[in-house]
């Protein structure tokens, strides 16, 4: 398991008591990401036993309240722990004057370093990258602006297939790093042995797709292509595809349709509106279209 996922959030607008605004725990290739912050995000992390100190980057999608009002809250906790740690926020530009501000105007001092990677780009592009994970923007077609986000892990080293190693006694274990690393072996005779031979198939890279909030937008469709997990907004049913013009909002069976063409491996539904009381209905809907639908509910974990 390289991609663990867990839900804190996935209703729309406002919190009410058994549904919280949206917010996400990645953890991919030990990496560890809290992907937007709405209100109550705090308790949620401690419901479900998550570290506060893990998450070192906060991706926050677009400066709508739901997505990012518990974020000041979770800024000044962190200070609160004895925080020592940068951490990391990317976010629209904007986000940094309204943190800083909040801080500034309560009197909140932290001791930690605060780093803010401000976004303002209509275009995809790379906001992380380390050994491990890339992370790049996916824009979004919202009412103020937003980016979804995907995560992608980087290629591992190859594992050996010792059984075809052994049969080539000139090869030592100091060549392994080499073979590892994708390089092929020259033996003295000249023979050069592919690293095919010598390594087993790598598993296919896993990848996480974030998108909310959204209008229905296909050109997005070249940056899913084939990822394993995508999480896509679906705020309304089809009864209710009226009101996705005016609020730049998805419907269940919209969401679907962009799955089914980038080809995902399963699609993850959320950020219900409260107007319905079955969020089954949902899955229904979708399944219309494309059949590996998953409903996101506070505390689900999605692995791959």
């Amino acid at each position: 398991m390289s991609i663990a996922l867990t839900i804190l959030g996935c209703h729309s607008a406002t919190p009410r008591a058994h549904a919280h605004p949206t917010a996400q725990y990645l953890q991919i290739n030990n990496r560890h990401f809290l992907i937007d912050c709405g209100e109550g995000t705090q308790q949620q992390l401690r419901k479900y036993k998550i570290g506060f100190s893990k998450i070192n980057h906060i991706f926050i999608s677009h400066l709508h309240g739901d997505h990012f009002f518990g974020l000041i809250g979770l800024v000044a906790t962190l200070g609160i722990l004895n925080r020592e740690k940068t951490l990391h926020i990317y976010g629209p530009v904007g986000i940094e004057e309204s943190i800083r501000t909040q801080l500034k105007l309560t009197h909140t001092w932290i001791q930690y370093p605060l780093e803010f990677h401000e976004l303002n780009s209509t275009d995809s592009e790379i906001i992380f990258e380390d050994d491990q994970v890339c992370v790049k923007t996916i824009p979004l077609d919202h009412r103020v602006y937003t980016n979804g986000f995907l995560f992608t892990e980087k290629e591992k080293n190859k594992r050996l297939h010792i059984e075809n190693i052994t049969q080539y006694p000139e090869i030592d274990r100091s060549d392994y790093h080499h073979i590892k690393a994708g390089k092929a072996v020259t033996l003295t005779c000249g023979e050069v042995i592919p690293n095919s031979e010598l390594t087993l198939p790598t598993p296919p890279l896993k990848s996480y797709a974030f998108c909310s909030d959204t209008a229905y937008k296909p050109s997005i469709v070249p940056l899913l292509k084939n990822v394993t997990l995508l999480y896509h907004e679906a705020t309304f049913l089809e009864s209710h595809a009226h009101l996705t013009k005016k609020t730049k909002h998805s419907t269940a069976k919209q969401a679907a349709e962009i799955a089914k063409l980038a080809e995902v491996s399963t699609l993850i539904l959320g950020h219900y509106s409260s107007r319905y009381p079955d969020i089954s209905e949902f899955k229904k809907e979708a399944q219309t279209v494309f059949k590996k639908v998953e409903l996101a509910q506070a505390g689900a974990i999605f692995s791959a």
